[in-house]
């Protein structure tokens, strides 16, 4: 267990994740949280990072840090994704290696399970088949850092997890046009529609595919819970166990925002994975589930959107 006053770490916290986990270990009642910009620390930067841990010496890590994007971005800039997130987990994780720190908990993706995999999909699956091909440079890179930690517990004895998250929305979240995730692009798509008197939106794809979304306080409590509660090679899954077709959740989006248009499809636009749905048994067997259903989610997300427009612009 992680004492109250214990030196805690979030890499990331401005993100929409490490923000979460922030909240979460203040709800909880821990006060020693440290944390650093991208300007004051560039996690990229291998000498940046050893000097920071140096310094530091922080007890608990909780690494949140990532660069993240949609299947265009990702189609975009796939270097750099597979590059920036490769060099900022590998600096982080050593760091903390070379610097005593108790445990750390690296933040994955579901990404990292093959295209094919068997639905639901349970950790074991891991490295079994071959990747999606629209993420796959940012799926090498988290698998990295997952089996470095696991590399490490197993060389020297370390306490390092993963956890794997599924498609995460909230507070906080990417509402860039053409960056964001699929959640937080129909909520700004839709906002703009409906401000803007658009009489039909088109999205991508035919809306067949099918994906889990988990509501990123939840996420955020689960990373509290697994850093208290469990040790181990393997990583454990982050969802709901619960899945909606891309069709139906932009329906759903449309009507928790109040766009009453046309919701049409470009089917020349890809797909992605046809299906991602977490076997989430292990962490239940642990004693944790999910608490938000997806309507009330999206809501809470829509009103983060309305409080902090600039959001939408990065």
């Amino acid at each position: 267990m992680m004492e109250k006053t214990a030196k805690i770490y979030v890499a990331g916290h401005r993100g929409m994740v490490g923000s979460a986990i922030v909240r979460e270990l203040q709800r909880q009642g821990y006060a020693n949280i440290v944390t650093r910009t991208h300007q004051e620390l560039d996690l990229i930067r291998q000498d940046q990072v050893e000097a920071f841990f140096k310094q530091e010496r922080p007890e608990y890590v909780f690494l949140a840090a990532a660069k993240v994007g949609g299947i265009a971005a990702n189609a975009e800039a796939l270097a750099d994704f597979m590059y920036d997130n490769m060099m900022l987990e590998m600096n982080v994780i050593h760091a903390a290696w070379r610097n005593g720190c108790k445990k750390l908990e690296f933040l994955g993706s579901s990404c990292i399970y093959p295209r094919l995999a068997p639905q639901p999909m349970p950790e074991s699956c891991l490295l079994t088949s071959a990747l999606e091909k629209t993420n796959e440079a940012y799926a090498l890179a988290k698998i990295s850092g997952l089996k470095y930690c696991e590399f490490l517990n197993r060389q020297y004895g370390t306490d390092y997890i993963s956890v794997m998250p599924t498609n995460l929305y909230g507070p906080n979240d990417n509402y860039h046009p053409t960056h964001s995730h699929v959640l937080p692009a129909l909520i700004r798509r839709f906002h703009e529609a409906k401000e803007s008197g658009v009489p039909y939106v088109t999205c991508w794809g035919d809306g067949s595919p099918l994906r889990e979304f988990l509501y990123v306080d939840d996420l955020a409590n689960l990373c509290v819970f697994l850093m208290n509660h469990y040790s181990g090679n393997e990583t454990v899954n982050a969802g709901t166990g619960k899945e909606i077709s891309i069709k139906e959740l932009t329906e759903l989006v449309a009507d928790v925002v109040g766009y009453r248009g046309e919701i049409r499809w470009d089917t020349s636009k890809p797909n992605g994975t046809p299906r991602k749905l977490l076997d989430v048994s292990k962490a239940a067997k642990l004693g944790w589930t999910y608490k938000t259903e997806l309507r009330d989610g999206i809501r809470l997300a829509y009103d983060d959107f309305l409080r902090n427009p600039v959001r939408a612009e990065r």
